[in-house]
């Protein structure tokens, strides 16, 4: 078995450093969760704490994100020869585990107050949420840059955007209130925010456990990149194909490409590691070249005859 091996990292230069936008959204955040928990158990309104105990959440969200996001900048050495590059999906995944928490607790109160709701402030409730609109909204808006790119950036975006949207929800509770005078319209107000929070919470789930799982990411079409090998002058057979996700925003591919014509050279790996980056936006590529039958490879696929 001839075998060739190319390592080429391409032009990735790592992620970007959101450090600025993480600090500024997690203090912003996390004084609002305290102003908006004080006034929601002032006036009564389990809405209001409702959608503190979701801020609370997407601080601690927000909190991990940004630790994932400093790690995965450390350098490889030692036995992480990736880095911590994973870092950023341990961390989407921990966040999806806390908002499900957040979901049940809010949930358990909620439902306790339908059958007897208390006596609601409206007026305060449509104060306090429509400063959490102002700082909610201008959280999202420092992760929109980032948002295309990385699940944990877009993550963040998308919590700031649907609390925004959330407090707008209370900001309508409490108008309604003001109105009418029924009481009910706050927990019902409460139980919506609760579908709001598990509907992205679904997503989010979804995606983190399959990149988690070593999943090819949503962005790359592993039928589109093994006939792009299969296509390449000189290819006879492709096999062993793997492409994983190293973090939220790179992945990998290895693949034993049968050359039976002989080593292609250098340029020929240089030249498959940039267009695969270019193309399919993988910036780490393993390639082994087999210049006998494929059937000499161990890892090749089983021939019946």
């Amino acid at each position: 078995m001839g075998a060739g091996h190319s390592h080429e990292h391409g032009h990735d230069h790592g992620p970007v450093n959101h450090g600025p936008a993480f600090a500024i959204g997690v203090t912003l955040n996390l004084l609002f969760v305290g102003v908006e928990a004080t006034y929601g158990f002032l006036s009564g309104s389990m809405a209001l704490v409702a959608d503190a105990g979701h801020n609370l959440s997407d601080v601690l969200s927000l909190a991990l994100a940004w630790g994932a996001s400093v790690l995965a900048r450390r350098p490889a050495g030692g036995r992480f020869t990736y880095g911590f590059k994973s870092s950023t999906i341990l961390a989407a995944l921990a966040n999806a585990g806390l908002l499900l928490v957040a979901i049940a607790g809010i949930a358990y109160e909620t439902l306790g107050r339908i059958a007897a709701p208390p006596a609601v402030e409206g007026r305060m409730m449509i104060a306090v949420a429509g400063l959490g609109i102002l700082i909610n909204g201008a959280t999202a808006l420092l992760f929109m840059r980032g948002r295309k790119n990385d699940i944990n950036i877009r993550g963040a975006f998308l919590h700031m955007a649907a609390d925004a949207l959330v407090s707008l929800g209370v900001v309508v509770a409490g108008a309604a209130i003001l109105l009418t005078g029924a009481r009910w319209i706050d927990p019902v107000t409460s139980l919506v925010i609760v579908l709001v929070i598990a509907w992205g919470t679904w997503g989010l789930l979804k995606d983190s456990v399959k990149l988690s799982l070593n999943a090819v990411p949503d962005h790359i079409d592993e039928a589109a990149v093994r006939a792009h090998l299969a296509a390449l002058p000189g290819v006879a057979a492709v096999h062993d194909l793997h492409i994983w996700p190293m973090s939220t925003t790179e992945a990998a591919l290895t693949a034993h490409l049968v050359m039976p014509s002989g080593h292609p050279g250098d340029g020929f790996l240089h030249e498959l590691a940039h267009d695969l980056e270019h193309d399919f936006r993988i910036g780490h590529t393993t390639v082994q070249v087999e210049t006998e039958a494929s059937e000499d490879c161990r890892l090749a696929p089983a021939t019946h005859a």
